[in-house]
């Protein structure tokens, strides 16, 4: 059963137990699920009002982008969570002889790479997001303005949380040039949605 399709009191159940996963990373794409809806519902709300009719077309193609989003976002739960199982997995795989810990050693390690690369791409689009509530600031339905607000807090949640777990697993990329290149290419995301969301709240708050 995949997490997406669980009732959310299910899910919380989940969360809330002993188990491992879902863990952060899933509750990190949950967060930009939701922001990806609170922006497509606010440009919902924006399209066909009179007032802001002439952004009609732009508000359209926010609520199409968002809605991809989303669905990108609804996968990534539970592609972490797989990420993880993968590499629990490796880890209880048998080491008893020169190639059993050679198999071992090679799942762990793509395990360990696919559980940086899901997080990583929920950060990415996290930035998408943060893109996209951008084209709307000044043409959207003041009245949802506060649920304009949340989705960018949310956007952030989700790009941090991800970033942790992106973290989390560099030290056991073996590929010393490519861990480097997750870290550089993550700091420079975070630092530049840190700069994006704040004016964007500022901008959304004026509103209000």
């Amino acid at each position: 059963m995949k997490l997406i399709n669980l009732r959310l009191n299910e899910y919380l159940d989940i969360l809330l137990s002993d188990a491992p996963a879902p863990g952060g990373g899933s509750v990190s794409a949950l967060a930009g699920a939701q922001a990806a809806a609170l922006m497509s519902m606010v440009a919902s709300l924006t399209i066909g009002k009179e007032k802001y009719k002439q952004w009609d077309d732009s508000n359209q193609a926010a609520k199409d982008q968002a809605e991809t989003l989303y669905k990108g976002f609804a996968e990534a739960i539970d592609k972490d969570t797989e990420a993880f199982n993968l590499v629990a997995a490796a880890f209880k795989m048998p080491k008893e002889t020169g190639t059993e810990r050679e198999a071992r050693k090679k799942a762990i390690a793509a395990g360990t790479l696919e559980a940086t690369k899901v997080p990583f791409g929920v950060m990415k689009m996290a930035a998408e997001g943060l893109d996209i509530v951008e084209s709307m600031i000044g043409k959207f339905n003041v009245n949802a303005a506060s649920d304009l607000g949340v989705a960018v807090l949310n956007l952030m949640s989700c790009m941090r949380g991800a970033w942790l777990n992106v973290k989390i697993n560099l030290p056991g990329i073996k590929d010393q040039a490519l861990a480097s290149e997750y870290q550089t290419a993550g700091e420079e995301m975070i630092k530049a949605g840190e700069e994006q969301a704040k004016k964007l709240r500022q901008k959304i708050e004026e509103t209000l």
